[in-house]
């Protein structure tokens, strides 16, 4: 599903227009990355919760020559599905 399409579920579902589910989607990813940016965690009861994780800096190899190389440390950002859920699938 893409974002149109989830666009088009959250109208359906909801009885909202279409351009208002837009609005409610961008708001809803604008403010999760900006709780994201500010460390904080993002937990929805039921569905999951995303927050940040730090990944260390490593050794890989590259796939062409096996030619070893550095891979800098950076953040990530984590989902974990909650219970509903998991039980959904």
């Amino acid at each position: 599903m893409n974002k149109a399409q989830l666009i088009d579920a959250i109208a359906e579902k909801s009885g909202i227009t279409k351009a208002d589910a837009k609005k409610a989607l961008d708001a809803f990813m604008g403010a999760t990355t900006d709780a994201l940016k500010n460390g904080d965690r993002v937990a929805l009861i039921g569905f999951g919760s995303f927050s940040v994780s730090n990944r260390s800096a490593r050794t890989g190899r590259n796939p062409q020559s096996g030619a070893p190389i550095n891979i800098p440390a950076k953040k990530v950002v984590k989902f974990k599905p909650g219970a509903e859920l998991s039980a959904a699938l």
